[in-house]
């Protein structure tokens, strides 16, 4: 299989842009079952990180 690396997120030329709808969409869906709350005005980047870690914590994802 050929996958293309992920990019750091500190290499985005975009990151410090406000997250995404899907980042956001996404990371309620697990901050909810993590028991979490998700900070308003999150960056891509800040998104990004928190998902991974989220991902982490509730198994889902990679």
């Amino acid at each position: 299989m050929n996958r293309t690396p992920e990019k750091d997120p500190e290499d985005w030329t975009t990151g410090d842009e406000p997250m995404t709808g899907p980042q956001e969409s996404y990371l309620h869906t697990l901050a909810q079952e993590a028991g979490e709350e998700v900070p308003d005005g999150l960056t891509k980047v800040e998104a990004s990180r928190m998902i991974d870690r989220l991902q982490e914590e509730t198994g889902r994802g990679r």
